[in-house]
Parts: structure tokens; sequence; C-alpha cells
């Protein structure tokens, strides 16, 4: 009977033995080669699962993004603030507690800090222009859609990244991103049209 990691081509693996080697010498300074040796599994197993170092920690959220972009694509008619809501709502719903979590948990001991800032910031644009897209189709002025975007966006990240600094599992994801998302309500055009105040006549 042989000892050590089980040599299983697995998803989970690779992304578990990537995570100890961040922990250990830093995201810059771990290779592909690294992970696959501590995971016992071939390059082109690697390859399989993920298409980069980089996809181990956000092809979990990329899913999610892109599902979330495919539903407010598809999407049609005047409720398209409830839409995003429920779009945005079933996004934090999913998010499980995978390596994006323990990165953003370890960022500094990853050596991680920039590269999340920089990774962040490009699926924040992601999911700003397709909520900002759903709200326009819908008829709100560009201006407004774009700024309700981005504030959608932000708040999905804040609360991601506040549910993972915590510790998965310490905090629920679905209560901070109902909060987060409340926070960014008033941007949605019929909040807006809701805090108009009234003009008196006479």
């Amino acid at each position: 009977m042989t000892s050590g990691r089980p040599r299983a081509s697995s998803r989970d693996t690779l992304a578990d033995a990537a995570c100890e080697l961040f922990l250990e010498q830093g995201y810059a300074a771990t290779t592909v080669t690294e992970i696959t040796t501590r995971a016992g599994v071939s390059r082109s197993s690697f390859f399989n699962y993920f298409a980069s170092k980089a996809d181990i920690l956000w092809g979990g959220l990329d899913e999610r993004i892109a599902k979330l972009e495919l539903r407010l694509r598809a999407a049609s008619g005047p409720e398209a603030s409830a839409d995003v809501r429920a779009a945005l709502a079933e996004l934090g719903a999913t998010v499980a507690a995978d390596s994006l979590a323990l990165a953003v948990a370890n960022a500094e001991a990853m050596g991680l800090a920039e590269e999340l800032r920089r990774e962040a910031a490009l699926r924040h644009a992601r999911i700003a222009a397709v909520v900002a897209d759903r709200l326009e189709r819908a008829g709100t002025p560009r201006l407004a859609a774009a700024v309700a975007g981005s504030a959608h966006a932000g708040a999905v990240w804040a609360a991601v990244a506040q549910w993972a600094s915590a510790g998965p599992g310490r905090t629920a994801l679905p209560e901070l991103l109902d909060t987060a998302l409340a926070a960014a309500a008033p941007t949605l055009p019929d909040a807006a049209h809701a805090a108009r105040p009234v003009r008196r006549r006479g």
C-alpha cells in the first residue's frame, strides 16, 4: 500500500494542491507543473479542468457570472429592476466556499492582493455591463443604467469579499448580498421614481 496523495485527476484535488502551494510559497512563485506534481496528475489533466492558473481561483465565479449574463440578456419586458435583483440574488445563493474564497481570506499570505484587485475589476465590469444593458433595454437612460450597473456590480464583490474574509461558513453570503444590494437599490429606475418628490399644485 502506498502513502501520500492519491493520484486523482479531479478538479477539487488540483484546486486543493494549488491553494496549499499558494500558501506555502505565494501565487506568483507557483507554477502549473508544481501544482500537478503536488496533486499527482499530469499537465494535460490540469488543462482538462482549468484554462490557466488564475482559473483555479476565478473559474467558479466566472461560471456563475456567465449564467447571470445569459439570464439577463434573455430577459425582456419592463420589469428590468426585478430581473436584476432576482438574478444577482441567485448568483449569491450559488457561490461556493471554493479556492477564490480561500484566496480572498489569505490574500496577503498568498501574495495575491494586487492580483485579486485586478481580476475583481474585470468581473465587476462584466456584471456592470450586463446589468446596465438590461436596464437600458427597458428604457432606462444610458447614464443612469451605467451608474446602476456599476453600483450593483460593486455590491456583489463587496459582499463576496466580506463573506470570504470572515471565513466562508461564518456568515451567510445571501444575507450579506441582500444587504449590499439594498444599498445599491436606490440607483435602480423604480427606486428613483419612488423617491422623486411630488410637486404640489397651487
